[in-house]
Formats: structure tokens, C-alpha cells, sequence
């Protein structure tokens, strides 16, 4: 009977950690955007609702698992080549806006969330400013 017990007790352990091993995999491929130094999820109905829930690139997978009703996101890079990412996302620019402290730009690409904006379905805004570049689909809410 004892054998039978450290056999279970074998198996199970041994399922917990292939379990283990999954969620390591499949949780960062959950994230629209990966290699930022901080990550920003939007979450409820629209922009006005928006609740905004910030995690570091380690607590990103798993906060953004625990949230309900996410409907954005974004992340922070120090520097981007925006070519690159714009091949890496299927993007095209639609659209730019300079500010006095940005330049931003709105696009249509291969991710999750979407808006209209000006007519146009909007789902990924880069901001480039001094600081580092801030990327979001479908746009960054709030302040920028």
C-alpha cells in the first residue's frame, strides 16, 4: 500500500510541475507587446471606466491573468526602432500627431484590442518622447 502511495504521491508532483513548466511558457504569450520595463493594463468597458493596473516585466503574465474585462494595454521601452516593431506587429502608420514633448503615431496591426478613431480603426499608438517610447493597443489611455 505504502508503494502505491509514493507512486500517487510521484505523479502528482510530477503533474504540478509539468503544470509548472506550461504556465511559464504560455503566460508571457497572453501579453500583446514583450521587453518593456513596465507594463500598464487597461481594464472595463471604454476609456471613461478605464481602470489602470500597473506590474513589472516578471508580475506582468500573471497580474495580467488575474484581471477581468481588460480592454488594453501597454508597455515601456527605454528605446525602440519603430520600423522593426511596426514589421514584428504587421503595422502600418495611419495616422501621427506632434506634440510639444511627442511624437505619436496610430496604426492598424496584428493585435487583440481596437478603437475608432477619426473614421478609422485604430489598435496600436506608439508615443516616442525623450524619456522612452510607450507602446499600447489599442492607444494609450490617460496621460502619455
Amino acid at each position: 500500500m505504502r508503494s502505491s502511495g509514493r507512486v500517487a504521491f510521484t505523479s502528482l508532483l510530477f503533474a504540478a510541475f509539468a503544470l509548472f513548466l506550461c504556465a511559464l511558457v504560455l503566460l508571457p504569450q497572453r501579453l500583446a507587446f514583450r521587453g518593456g520595463t513596465r507594463y500598464t493594463f487597461f481594464t472595463g468597458n471604454s476609456s471613461s471606466d478605464c481602470r489602470v493596473v500597473t506590474a513589472s516585466p516578471e508580475s506582468a503574465p500573471l497580474v495580467r491573468l488575474t484581471l477581468k474585462e481588460v480592454c488594453g494595454e501597454s508597455t515601456l521601452f527605454e528605446t525602440l526602432d519603430i520600423d522593426e516593431f511596426l514589421a514584428s506587429v504587421n503595422g502600418e502608420i495611419l495616422f501621427t500627431e506632434s506634440l510639444s514633448d511627442s511624437e505619436n503615431y496610430y496604426c492598424r496591426a496584428d493585435l487583440p484590442y481596437s478603437v475608432t478613431l477619426y473614421g478609422q480603426e485604430v489598435n496600436l499608438h506608439i508615443c516616442v518622447k525623450d524619456s522612452g517610447v510607450t507602446v499600447a493597443s489599442p492607444i494609450i489611455f490617460g496621460g502619455y
